[in-house]
């Protein structure tokens, strides 16, 4: 579908209110523009209702699970009721669990604590490291960069033939990509997973806030999230899925909430009776106003309608790469090829330019913010830009020559709040960058690239 269809199909809504839509950021060429915030892979805005739901509640907050008093019981409500909607939200089977976390890289990590003695790990080289690093005390096999769904699914299908189906096994995979965008077909590798006896945790950090995702349908045993690229403040995470490992497995923290009875054993020592539920895992007052902003954030994408968020995004994404493949010196990184299904979410290369020369012009000069560098995918970058990464150089000159290959990558990223006139913005700021060159003069400065304010 082209861009001028999209943007006459009537589906395609009008951008959410996010906050920091009207703040003005100074250039270095002299006056102020509006921010463009196109940097949402790494964290998106809060939505204004998200906000407003919050602020709202902040007066009545008290502790939870262990009041009588009116607050602390509203409290406990409203937390259990996060819980409820966050189910909801993913489409969890009756029994599975939830439980709030502080990120994606918190969740995933609980569940490596809590794998079974002798568990195999397999997941793939592209993965983010909050991914690909939690694993340490398992037998992790990591699997090539796939060049398909197809090969995906192959490359999954024969390291599991090998393993013994009897021992426990999972599979991590992401949902989308945290570099390309790229959708991964999630439930095929589910089904390939299950076959083979072993269980699947899906990554949907850069999934969840573009497009609904059902545990159900997926047939994911688990998946994790984070509240800060679903449009809520920093600090909140969820864990959702099959309740047996967790309530097997020794508590992720030690402490008051995790434990249902103390009492000093026979030996001097402490006994202990752990809770079953999801609280095992949530030692410590939990992060009520975190878990309440995860929930309103749901209930914001699922009511705004995902159809119209996801026709929306498709306008802004080929908006971005058409205007991309119309500068020869830029290439875009993919895994999956041009017609791969992708979110919001777009990494390139400059010919000629340092990626963090590129990224501090288009902040400095245009009011844009995008990201450089490796995106915590380091082997995915050495994949896709067939070099090792390297995350420092000299700001000042290219960091290779025209066709030849870069150590980094520019990403832009973009959701339910981006107006049209931010990606006009940044595909006019790009051409200019590369037609004309930086207007300023940067140096390095603790391995950044910054303009050099010193004249």
């Amino acid at each position: 579908m082209s861009v001028s269809t999209l943007a006459a199909d009537r589906s395609v809504c009008a951008p959410l209110p996010v906050l920091g839509r009207d703040v003005t950021v100074p250039l270095v060429t002299g006056g102020e523009v509006t921010y463009a915030a196109l940097d949402y892979a790494a964290s998106a805005p809060a939505l204004q209702r998200v906000w407003d739901d919050v602020a709202a509640y902040a007066p009545y907050y008290g502790s939870v699970h262990r009041g009588a008093g009116y607050l602390s019981q509203l409290s406990t409500d409203l937390f259990e009721n996060a819980r409820r909607t966050v189910a909801g939200f993913l489409d969890c089977r009756a029994d599975d669990q939830v439980v709030f976390t502080r990120s994606t890289t918190d969740s995933l990590n609980l569940l490596a604590a809590a794998l079974p003695e002798g568990c195999e790990v397999f997941v793939f080289e592209t993965e983010h490291h909050a991914s690909l690093l939690p694993w340490r005390d398992a037998r992790v096999t990591f699997l090539d960069a796939p060049r398909s769904h197809r090969e995906a699914v192959g490359t999954l299908q024969r390291a599991l033939a090998g393993r013994d189906p009897h021992g426990p096994a999972l599979v991590c995979v992401t949902g989308a990509s945290n570099v390309t965008g790229e959708l991964w077909p999630v439930r095929e590798l589910a089904a390939t997973a299950h076959a083979h006896g072993a269980r699947i945790v899906l990554d949907a950090a850069q999934l969840a806030p573009h497009h609904p995702v059902s545990v159900a349908d997926l047939d994911v045993d688990w998946v994790a999230f984070s509240g800060h690229k679903l449009y809520a403040p920093f600090g909140s995470g969820v864990l959702a899925g099959r309740a047996d490992w967790l309530r097997a497995a020794e508590p992720y923290l030690a402490g008051g909430g995790a434990s249902r009875k103390v009492a000093r054993g026979a030996d001097g020592g402490v006994d202990v009776e752990w809770h079953e539920s999801a609280a095992r895992h949530e030692a410590g007052s939990p992060n009520v106003i975190g878990a309440y902003a995860v929930a309103s954030a749901c209930k914001a994408l699922t009511e705004a309608g995902f159809d119209a968020l996801v026709a929306r995004e498709r306008y802004l994404i080929e908006k971005v790469r058409a205007g991309l493949a119309e500068v020869p010196e830029v290439r875009t990184l993919s895994l999956f090829g041009d017609d791969a299904p992708r979110v919001g979410v777009i990494s390139f290369v400059v010919d000629g330019w340092n990626s963090s020369h590129f990224a501090a012009a288009l902040s400095a000069e245009y009011g844009i913010g995008v990201r450089d560098g490796l995106f915590c995918a380091h082997p995915l970058l050495r994949t896709l830009l067939g070099s090792d990464p390297q995350t420092q150089g000299e700001c000042g000159a290219p960091e290779a020559a025209p066709g030849e290959r870069s150590l980094n990558a520019v990403r832009v990223s973009f959701g339910a709040g981006t107006p049209d006139e931010h990606v006009e913005r940044f595909v006019n700021a790009v051409k200019e960058l590369v037609t004309d060159g930086a207007k300023w003069n940067y140096r390095t400065e603790e391995g950044r690239c910054v303009p050099d304010t010193s004249a």
